[in-house]
């Protein structure tokens, strides 16, 4: 038997390529929403200061 091409070796290397380019776009996802949080909070604490200044 010859090691020659095989079609199921090609796509499934196809396959582990588009699996792991989707994990690193969804960790880079997790990372801009980490992001986004930390944004988030800093505005409502910013805002919450904001409404208690005001009152004096």
């Amino acid at each position: 038997m010859s090691m020659g091409f095989s079609p199921f070796a090609f796509w499934s290397l196809i396959g582990l390529v588009v699996q792991g380019l989707f994990v690193v776009l969804g960790l880079y996802a997790l990372f801009l929403l980490i992001k986004l949080l930390i944004r988030l909070i800093t505005a409502v604490e910013l805002y919450i200061d904001d409404k208690k200044n005001r009152r004096f």
